[in-house]
């Protein structure tokens, strides 16, 4: 454990290398015939998985970025904040939609309205993480790491106030060592 408020590792990081190779080799056999593929990456959380992902697809791609938030510490606020849109016209284009972790839904779902309007020949879902007991949106996911507890979780790009982004597996936080840390910092 890195951080003094880890409370216990979710998803280790060899079963993570394992399953996104699994995500690359499924998602390069549902794609053999594509003319263009945009991996748009929801930013930040999801920086480790993009890289880790483009690296396993064995076709073309390119690769685009989104900026956007709807959580503050602990809690999603329900409303999706754009920071930065993405550069690349996506009209025509097989785009992948990469999120770190799907909570409630309302982030993707809204970006998946927002990105529908733009015109890409397809549009699909790849999360590392889904937390299905916290869903309240109707979203689709094409293509899923790990289904995870109800658990606020750090690492492999994820955070908490921008802690935790560096482990390479996926821990969940304890709230009051969180908060202690925070007390010292």
């Amino acid at each position: 454990m890195i951080y003094p408020f880890e409370k216990e590792v979710l998803v280790k990081q060899e079963d993570i290398e394992s399953r996104i190779k699994v995500l690359g080799e499924w998602i390069t056999n549902d794609y053999s015939g594509s003319e263009g593929i945009l991996l748009l990456a929801l930013l930040r959380g999801s920086f480790m998985f993009l890289s880790d992902l483009a690296k396993s697809i064995k076709l073309p791609v390119t690769v685009d970025f989104m900026s956007v938030s709807s959580y503050a510490g602990y809690e999603t606020g329900g409303i999706v904040r754009i920071h930065a849109e993405h550069k690349t016209n996506i009209e025509g284009w097989d785009v992948i939609l990469i999120d770190d972790i799907v909570d409630t839904g309302f982030t993707l779902e809204s970006i998946i309205e927002l990105l529908s309007t733009r015109k890409p020949k397809s549009l699909r879902t790849c999360v590392l993480l889904d937390k299905k007991s916290r869903r309240e949106a109707n979203v689709v996911m094409d293509y899923v790491g790990f289904t995870i507890p109800d658990e606020f979780v750090i690492g492999y790009g994820l955070d908490v106030d921008e802690h935790g982004r560096n482990l390479p597996y996926i821990a969940s936080v304890d709230k009051e060592k969180y908060a202690e840390f925070l007390k010292k910092s």
